[in-house]
């Protein structure tokens, strides 16, 4: 009885050690995957996306490696695109926001066999480089929703204030905007400084008294843009502000009737969902079409309801 005794513990202990062994084996050789976003480190919006990516890998056991300039970049960020590649990883997530600058670095990896999915900017140029799909929105639309919302709201000049000129989204949202605001519209271009944004738009609506409606591309020109407002003629101004994209600063701005609205791209989606999708392909080539993660408008009777959730880094 003993030395059965015996060898069941023997049993036992070699199970225990082949379980242990798997869970090393699972977490060594787990897919990994690497994102290339073009997103400021310092930009709110991106640290959203970045949460999107760490949550899905954490819920779907896969490993994460996030790269991104310290600013915005192309030759830099085709670099980064280059040295993930060299990697060999089991898929590339990347956002496209000059394709004539990536696709070179891009299309490296698709001719190595390795799935590419880009995010948030590049819809037009992702197919022609060869990813499997985008994951995004439609940023001239969306301006366009903007612009024709202004304008229905009374808003006959505007000014559209862009603070990354080159990268191929914001610039497309600039024209869309015009678009839908029926051509009305100036684009005001400025640095990522919040001051010198603020002192911009101060010193344009100075010479441009005509101007009654704003459109900043983004939360960090955003909230420099309340600002400048608070100033011009000591916020008497009946000037309205829209914004893409979303802060608990910006939320609370649209709550109290400072910002007339802003465009939500649901960003935490834009992190999320590729590495749900591309695990799906490399396990089963399971594969949906193109997704559409904006836009949405928030207003103010909507702003309330997401301060939380952006404050906690999902919206």
């Amino acid at each position: 009885m003993k030395l059965i005794k015996q060898k069941l513990n023997k049993l036992a202990l070699a199970a225990a050690l082949s379980v242990s062994l798997g869970l090393v084996a699972s977490s060594t050789y787990a897919d990994r995957y690497v994102y290339v976003t073009h997103g400021q480190s310092a930009d709110p919006f991106w640290s959203i996306v970045k949460n999107g990516a760490k949550t899905a890998a954490k819920d779907l056991g896969l490993e994460l490696d996030y790269r991104s300039p310290q600013q915005f970049d192309a030759v830099r960020m085709a670099r980064l695109i280059d040295a993930a590649v060299a990697t060999n990883p089991d898929g590339l997530i990347v956002s496209v926001p000059d394709a004539k600058a990536l696709s070179a670095s891009i299309e490296k990896a698709v001719k190595k066999g390795i799935p590419v999915i880009t995010i948030n900017a590049g819809e037009e140029a992702s197919k022609k480089l060869g990813a499997l799909m985008h994951i995004g929105q439609s940023e001239y639309a969306a301006a366009v929703k903007a612009g024709k919302y202004m304008k229905a709201r009374g808003v006959t000049n505007g000014v559209c204030v862009n603070q990354e000129q080159g990268n191929s989204s914001l610039d497309a949202r600039c024209a869309g905007f015009v678009e839908g605001l029926g051509g009305k519209a100036d684009v005001l271009a400025t640095s990522m400084d919040p001051t010198e944004i603020r002192n911009a738009i101060l010193a344009y609506l100075k010479q441009h008294p005509d101007v009654n409606g704003i459109l900043t591309l983004g939360s960090t020109a955003a909230e420099p843009a309340v600002d400048a407002l608070a100033a011009y003629k000591k916020g008497d101004h009946g000037i309205k502000l829209g914004t893409f994209d979303l802060s608990p600063r910006v939320l609370q701005d649209v709550s109290d009737g400072k910002i007339e609205f802003a465009l939500d791209q649901q960003q935490f989606l834009q992190g999320y969902l590729p590495l749900m999708v591309m695990n799906n392909y490399n396990k089963f080539k399971l594969l949906p079409s193109d997704i559409s993660t904006g836009p949405n408008l928030i207003t103010k009777d909507k702003a309330a309801a997401v301060i939380k959730l952006s404050k906690a880094g999902y919206r």
